[in-house]
């Protein structure tokens, strides 16, 4: 007999070998009492589906649909679901998974002749999900070898999963079964149709959104939230990416095999330096124009999104048009460390709003922009006071305020200075590479990344505490960040198509660091399941004031 001990209430109870991780679960179920239903779990810390069986003792974790874990195999099976029914409606079609907005997951689809949607299809296409629901159709998972699987998609003219399989380097390949339906997922599923309840999908722009429950309470769909800039962003990178013929691991990887990684960078990095000169040469114009000329840049993003690097190379392409950039930075106007606000487990919180003296912010920018002289602060971290230390500022008449920062955006931090006073820049990692066409990356999951190695080359934070503390940035960011986004006048993608190849190379051996025995393990043990799909490509040919270079080191430019 087996000991299972469930961490949900810390008890242990006696099954025979091969018991499946649901009966574990109905044996524990009245105990237990989980607020919402259960569909995945995690094994020793790694997720596992509910048909997973058991035969060895182990520790089990019981998950529900809201953040983390649950939410992906929730997710993934219902896009199963979606690529069922537009599969059985219209044979020949193409669905494409590619990315999260508006609190759902933007799908694109092609029918064989190369036409687009109309409501009508969608109406379709949902009234499919429900009748394949309503039968509970079980999730089969079959594991092959990997040619074998390779076999299997080929027949199907899947091209996508074929080279994601044939540049991966595993022996062994699961794919799974709904019905007749056979497709491709890096994560487990819930083991029936049935266990998904909450969901709905509807027209967006010229595809769909596949909507989903809300991350704290999965009875109830997230709220939908407009983003028609942000979907322009996307957009236009997911041009680039046809351009390049960049849309999935499988293609990056077949580049890099035939020796093109260096051309990817270059093309990349010029990209996005074209969109920096863009942007500066707009506020140039702005900035010279007869009636309420711009004198102030607002730039902000998430957690590892490139802002400081961005702000740099801004400035740069400001002086080549001829303008003085002058960057204040937010956190000099923290508020001193026994005034800042805290969490509710005690720990200071540095992310909100009313932990910067934002009043006096405003007030200086104000008096700044008049051409007033203003001696303004510097923060002691160590101390945890603002300091002034004699540094005063004036500015000229050909000069441009930059400020960056998480609130840059928020109205409280400029409230008084005219709008059309301000250009206002939004940046984030926006991944539009897939690992194959139903299985995107999470934008987030580019950022963690970033930031896990970031922070062990500095010495600041092991991965296991960077993966700690990231439930509480993300949180952070959905409060403060987000909610101001599509105010920006300018968005830039700061994601590179070859990116996971390269952070791939430095984030391996960091995340292997992560201990088994603690939490943080599943999430290392999926990022590093993860970013495996991509072939490692060295970072020697990422040029010194490359974004890239703020997270593994070699910039040129000195960071504070």
């Amino acid at each position: 007999m087996l000991q299972i001990r469930c961490k949900n209430n810390n008890k242990t109870k006696s099954f025979p070998e091969g018991t499946s991780l649901l009966d574990v679960y109905h044996e524990f179920a009245d105990e237990l009492q989980m607020p919402f239903p259960v569909v995945s779990a995690k094994v020793n810390n790694a997720p596992q589906g509910l048909k997973f069986r058991l035969y060895q003792n182990r520790d089990v974790e019981f998950l529900d649909a809201r953040q983390g874990s649950g939410h992906r195999v929730y997710v993934r099976s219902l896009c199963f679901v979606l690529y069922k029914a537009t599969s059985d409606l219209y044979p020949g079609s193409k669905l494409f998974i590619e990315h999260t907005i508006s609190r759902g997951y933007y799908c694109n689809f092609k029918k064989k002749g190369g036409e687009s949607l109309d409501e009508g299809d969608v109406e379709r296409i949902h009234q499919r999900m429900e009748e394949i629901i309503a039968l509970d159709m079980p999730f089969r998972r079959s594991e092959a070898t990997n040619e074998e699987a390779i076999r299997v998609f080929a027949e199907r003219g899947f091209t996508d999963k074929v080279k994601l399989l044939e540049t991966s380097g595993q022996i062994y390949s699961d794919y799974y079964m709904l019905g007749d339906t056979v497709d491709y997922y890096y994560g487990p599923l819930v083991p029936s149709a049935g266990y998904l309840k909450v969901w709905d999908v509807e027209p967006y722009h010229d595809g769909m959104l596949l909507r989903v429950p809300d991350w704290h309470n999965p009875l109830v769909l997230a709220e939908k939230v407009d983003m028609p800039k942000t979907y322009e962003m996307f957009a236009e990178k997911t041009r680039w990416d046809i351009i390049m013929r960049l849309s999935n691991a499988g293609d990056v990887n077949k580049a890099i095999m035939k020796g093109h990684a260096s051309e990817l960078i270059q093309v990349s990095e010029a990209l996005q330096e074209k969109k920096i000169v863009q942007i500066a040469e707009e506020i140039d114009r702005r900035f010279r124009a007869e009636e309420n000329p711009v004198r102030l840049v607002l730039i902000t993003g998430p957690s590892s999104s490139g802002k400081t690097t961005f702000c740099k190379r801004l400035s740069i392409q400001l002086l080549a048009c001829g303008l003085r950039p002058y960057s204040i930075s937010t956190d000099d106007y923290f508020v001193n460390r026994v005034d800042t606000p805290k969490l509710p487990n005690g720990d200071y919180d540095f992310d909100n709003i009313e932990a910067v003296e934002y009043s006096l912010l405003e007030d200086h920018l104000t008096r700044l922009m008049k051409g007033e002289r203003v001696e303004v602060p510097e923060y002691n971290f160590v101390t945890g006071k603002r300091e002034y230390n004699g540094k005063k500022v004036k500015l000229s008449s050909d000069s441009v305020l930059i400020i960056e920062g998480i609130h840059a955006l928020n109205p409280l931090l400029t409230q008084k200075i005219d709008d059309s006073k301000k250009f206002k820049i939004y940046i984030s990692a926006l991944t539009s590479i897939s690992l194959d066409d139903h299985n995107w990356i999470p934008v987030r999951d580019n950022r963690l990344l970033r930031r896990i190695i970031r922070d062990y080359n500095k010495g600041a934070f092991t991965a296991q505490q960077t993966i700690s503390q990231w439930k509480n940035v993300c949180e952070a960011e959905d409060k403060w960040i987000f909610p101001f986004q599509e105010t920006a006048d300018a968005m830039f993608n700061s994601a590179l198509n070859i990116e996971f190849a390269v952070l791939r190379t430095h984030a391996e051996i960091i995340l292997s660091s992560v201990p088994k025995n603690c939490p943080e393990y599943s999430e290392a043990h999926r990022l590093l399941k993860f970013i495996h799909y991509f072939i490692p490509v060295s970072d020697k040919e990422i040029p010194p004031t490359s974004i890239m270079r703020e997270f593994v080191g070699g910039s040129s430019f000195k960071y504070r």
